[in-house]
């Protein structure tokens, strides 16, 4: 996690539900400043302790739904955030997802092409009473993935341009070098091409490797 010029409102967290489940999540609240940032904050203490009423937090469905209903955009001045939520279910090896108007996660196994992990939900606050979705996907170790923020993609080249998803897509596609810190070379080179040592947006990016 960089934070930008700007204080911003993405967080993530990771956590073992029990034994056998794992959880991962990143979320964004629209705009900058204090109030989304206190916002990403509360919601994020709301997933890593477990706070939700009548909700199973290894169903990701379950998950979105109830932080929908607590988190209603005319209660939290107007904001509304987007959100990816997953559980690893260790002896299945298998992730179980749902998104909230957030980009697709990347999970690449072995030396196969990425897998979107999405699903076509509303973002958390646009209405209440929403039905979200949630999806299942197998893990083949060696597998990697990562969750991420629109401000790792959406950056400004120095031509005016806009580097996009596809573009992340391609560099992440490149072998993981051997130090274990293509974070680090994925966040250079996101700042060369922008031409800036401060991004516009949050920087956010969280990587989880799957070993037998």
């Amino acid at each position: 996690y960089v934070p930008s010029a700007q204080l911003g409102g993405d967080s993530f967290g990771y956590h073992w539900i029990d034994d056998d489940h794992f959880a991962m999540y990143l979320l964004d609240v629209c705009d900058h400043g204090v109030g989304p940032a206190l916002l990403s904050v509360t919601a994020l203490n709301v997933l890593r302790t477990m706070t939700l009423p009548n909700t199973d937090f290894r169903i990701p469905d379950q998950v979105l739904r109830a932080m929908n209903e607590m988190f209603q955009m005319d209660k939290h001045n107007n904001l509304y955030f987007t959100l990816w939520y997953g559980v690893y279910r260790r002896k299945e090896r298998r992730i179980a997802y749902s998104t909230a108007g957030h980009p697709p996660a990347l999970l690449f196994n072995g030396n196969e092409p990425p897998k979107d992990l999405i699903t076509p939900n509303l973002m958390i606050g646009g209405m209440p009473d929403v039905v979200y979705k949630s999806g299942v996907v197998d893990v083949a170790f060696p597998a990697r993935l990562y969750i991420f923020s629109d401000g790792v993609y959406e950056v400004r080249m120095q031509d005016g341009t806009m580097w996009n998803l596809a573009g992340f897509k391609d560099f992440m596609r490149k072998p993981p070098v051997s130090s274990g810190s293509d974070i680090e070379a994925l966040y250079q080179f996101v700042r060369d091409t922008n031409g800036n040592a401060t991004l516009d947006d949050d920087f956010s990016l969280l990587r989880v490797s799957f070993e037998a």
